[in-house]
């Protein structure tokens, strides 16, 4: 079995839309997907993209992927790489390719000067925190992470 990692093309988002909505199904939220084929052309690949997407392959067919921008830290004033989402198949989890994806996440927040490289995980999700904290990622409980979306957004740009 050969894991490889590839820049995502716009020929994949069809297939990133796919393992998006298989992301939202596991974490119980698939009502939440928003994205479209059309959207995630534009906004991955477009002019003043600010996203970046790798897939993960094995054998030559997609297995999983990764999306991630630049975020700052005023405290180091560098860049950060911020992880928005990672998913691999089911069937190929276990096989070391979410390990694989977040070495070369790694490589590249340590080639562009990143002082950091920080995701997300729902706190429920034991299969996935057991892989952050077997490479070396720690929690960081101090912090409370909050969201604006919808009519609360809305109502707040308009007062």
């Amino acid at each position: 079995m050969a894991i490889s990692i590839r820049d995502a093309v716009p020929a994949d988002a069809a297939t990133i839309l796919r393992f998006i909505t298989e992301l939202a199904i596991y974490e119980k939220a698939e009502h939440e997907v928003e994205a479209t084929v059309d959207l995630l052309t534009a906004s991955l690949f477009g002019p003043g993209s600010i996203s970046r997407a790798v897939i993960c392959e094995v054998d030559g067919a997609p297995v999983g992927f990764a999306i991630w921008f630049y975020n700052y830290s005023t405290w180091q004033a560098r860049k950060g790489l911020y992880l928005e989402d990672l998913y691999v198949t089911p069937e190929h989890r276990g096989s070391g390719a979410g390990k694989m994806l977040l070495k070369h996440l790694a490589r590249i927040a340590i080639a562009e000067g990143c002082g950091r490289f920080e995701w997300s995980v729902l706190d429920w999700n034991e299969p996935a925190i057991r892989v952050y904290e077997a490479i070396g990622a720690e929690p960081l409980s101090e912090w409370t992470r909050y969201r604006l979306t919808g009519q609360e957004l809305e109502a707040l740009a308009a007062s």
